[in-house]
């Protein structure tokens, strides 16, 4: 584990220039412990992905890891400045040039993006066919076809830690044809309105069903036409960390750009989600923690941009604003119950009930289990029984976690936050995956080579 000073981690970034926006999401970032555990605890440039035109070659990943780096060593100053940081960014991402105010969710949009392309596993990404159903399909196989199909082309710490699935259904109102997709999802962006008054509000009016009047028309493939529809969306699979995004600001028809400041009531602890994953019932509470929130103060017009977090050492709170950053003994949780100001908030899986007795291990910060093709039994869908009890199931050291750190503090991080789990001798390849699921015999037992 990391050997936690005083203050690790609680560290300022000064602000350079209208900066408040990143130094914000910066912070929530670095107090995702999973991820920089990953960067503080071996060597991650194994995984760079130089061959990715979509990345930079490794330079974002690299001078964020060095920023995470200065951020958590012990013998950081009470403020550090993230200028190289930002000029790498700005090299990559000429919005984010120059010291403009600029939307802390569009930076954090951005950063993950360029960290998982810098950091895909895939080498080579093949193309892949968009995989749709409709009223006929099994939303079990659909949704398990097309976590193979982004498997294929997307691969990195990113995506296991951040990423789930939601289903969009589209239904015509003059014939009932249905399309239904499965999308993967970095974040949720829940909308407000003036009746939401909860996060169970705004997740409720996100799940509702939407009506495609005269203006927004689907085309059916049945009827050949543009038809009204209805649409709906439902969370399928949840990453181990949600980042769910309040809508505040909206643009009104005349291009006026406006923001809401209304009080939403947070669940800060044992958020059960489960009733809202329309995957499946479970017989166990799926259930979310918050530990840290990126908050705007201020209007539409001009504003300011703080964070919260949760210190890993005490679990004692923090606030960080730009260069300040202090433990917040008197923080009354009540204040994030009840928030004008959250913006952004990022929420911890709670591994409970089931999963506790499976691993033996309990905690707040869940285990993170490494998505790839040749492991389908660690994939959070329920893939079918025979498949999983194909697989002898054994966690371990996955083995770069094994590699040596390049961290001059590589022996203070714990190798056991990011588990996997290997397959034995009678493991199914890829095509014997694609015909379990459909549900067909298949005769061939070789291995699957994991990514």
């Amino acid at each position: 584990h990391l050997n936690l000073h005083e203050n690790s981690g609680i560290v300022g970034l000064r602000n350079l220039g209208n900066t408040c926006f990143m130094n914000a999401a910066l912070q929530c970032l670095s107090n995702t412990i999973p991820l920089t555990d990953y960067f503080l605890g071996f060597n991650y440039e194994t995984e760079i992905n130089f061959q990715n035109f979509l990345g930079t070659g490794g330079q974002l990943v690299k001078s964020y890891a060095e920023l995470i780096e200065r951020i958590w060593d012990h013998n950081a100053k009470p403020q550090i400045s993230p200028s190289d940081f930002k000029t790498s960014l700005g090299r990559f991402a000429p919005q984010f040039e120059g010291f403009q105010q600029h939307d802390a969710m569009e930076l954090l949009a951005f950063l993950l993006d360029g960290l998982h392309e810098d950091l895909n596993r895939v080498t080579k990404k093949s193309y892949v066919e968009d995989v749709e159903g409709d009223e006929n399909s099994d939303c079990q196989k659909l949704a398990v076809k097309s976590w193979i199909a982004y498997l294929q082309r997307n691969m990195s710490i990113i995506v296991d830690l951040f990423q789930g699935q939601i289903r969009s259904k589209l239904s015509c109102q003059e014939c009932g044809k249905e399309s239904i997709k499965f999308e993967s999802f970095m974040f949720l962006t829940l909308p407000i309105s003036v009746d939401t008054k909860s996060i169970d509000d705004c997740l409720n009016f996100y799940c509702c069903e939407e009506i495609l009047d005269e203006e927004n028309k689907w085309h059916c493939p049945r009827c050949k036409k543009l038809v009204c529809a209805t649409k709906k969306l439902d969370l399928w699979m949840l990453p181990p960390c949600l980042i769910i995004n309040l809508k505040r600001f909206e643009c009104k028809p005349n291009g006026r750009r406006t923001k809401l400041n209304q009080k939403i009531d947070l669940t800060v602890e044992n958020w059960d989600l489960s009733k809202w994953l329309a995957a499946q019932k479970l017989n166990y509470p799926l259930e979310y923690g918050i530990y840290a929130t990126i908050n705007h103060h201020g209007d539409e017009n001009s504003g300011h941009y703080t964070a919260y977090a949760c210190n890993r050492k005490d679990d004692i709170w923090c606030e960080f604003n730009d260069s300040y950053a202090s433990t917040m003994d008197n923080l009354d949780l009540a204040g994030l119950r009840q928030s004008s100001s959250a913006y952004v908030l990022f929420y911890n899986r709670i591994d409970s009930s089931a999963e506790q007795v499976e691993k033996e291990v309990s905690g707040s910060t869940p285990t993170i289990r490494r998505q790839s093709l040749g492991s389908p039994h660690l994939w959070p869908h329920h893939v079918k029984n025979d498949l999983r009890s194909s697989c002898r199931r054994r966690d371990f050291f996955i083995n770069y976690m094994r590699q040596p750190s390049k961290c001059s503090n590589s022996s203070l991080v714990s190798a056991d936050i990011y588990k996997d789990e290997i397959c034995g001798t009678s493991s199914r390849s890829i095509e014997n995956l694609k015909c379990v699921i459909e549900g067909e015999s298949c005769t061939s037992k070789s291995e699957i080579k994991g990514n």
